[in-house]
């Protein structure tokens, strides 16, 4: 029977994917910073692990309690929105921690044991924005990007192992933890003197005329790990898959 482990599951599209693939009959390591065994429901075939993903030692931790690994799936991630100017660089710092750094740490702590078996999956999740340049977004932006292209090489020098390396893109899911967190932060991170700029955009973020479910983010995951095609990206939600198409 395989078996998953997924970063950042205790909300949003990394408990959805745990939950999807523990309903399909999948061996299931759920991990979290604070670890919530009420979050999912019980189960012979789930794990739950505290795992902080900026820690090298949670992260050899996680990887040693957790045994073979045939998927890794990289879901772990903070928001910033706001104007760059505005943006401290310990925040910038924070946000690259977790999702670039973190991402790299945890696929360099998998790797040997896939490669050592030549066969895994790696998935990292990143978002819609690296599909279209948008503003207010440049730090998250850039952290993004970067595991774009780190995944992108990953999967060419990972190949010659049989081991996958896979990118799904969420689109905007306003109803996760994940965007609530990130609108706390947006008032600290407009002056004044961008005001007039910042509040149509907003607007629309408060109206968006499509938006991403968790589902569509655990069934483009279910597609990437099962895809044998050598297809890198896999859109998720149909305004990431409306962005995808026209670019």
């Amino acid at each position: 029977m395989n078996t998953i482990l997924i970063t950042g599951t205790s909300s949003g599209y990394g408990l959805e994917t745990a939950r999807y693939f523990l309903a399909n009959g999948w061996n299931v390591i759920a991990t979290m910073r604070t670890p919530d065994p009420d979050v999912l429901p019980r189960s012979e075939r789930l794990r739950i692990l505290p795992l902080d993903v900026t820690s090298d030692e949670s992260i050899a931790a996680a990887i040693q309690a957790a045994g073979p690994i045939d998927v890794l799936v990289n879901n772990a991630g903070v928001g910033v929105v706001g104007a760059f100017e505005a943006t401290p660089m310990s925040h910038v710092r924070k946000v690259f921690e977790t999702n670039t750094l973190g991402v790299m740490a945890m696929v360099q702590a998998v790797i040997p044991q896939m490669r050592e078996r030549r066969s895994g999956t790696i998935i990292n999740v990143t978002s819609s924005v690296t599909l279209a340049s948008m503003p207010l977004a440049a730090a998250y932006m850039a952290s993004k990007q970067a595991i774009e292209g780190f995944t992108g090489s990953l999967a060419h020098e990972l190949a010659f192992f049989n081991v996958r390396a896979k990118l799904v893109e969420p689109g905007y899911a306003p109803t996760t933890r994940f965007a609530q967190n990130t609108s706390v932060r947006i008032e600290d991170l407009i002056p004044a003197a961008y005001a007039d700029f910042a509040r149509p955009i907003f607007e629309a973020f408060a109206k968006p005329t499509l938006t991403t479910k968790e589902t569509d983010v655990a069934e483009a995951i279910w597609a990437a790990v099962h895809d044998t095609s050598g297809q890198l990206r896999f859109p998720a939600g149909p305004d990431a898959v409306a962005l995808a198409k026209a670019g």
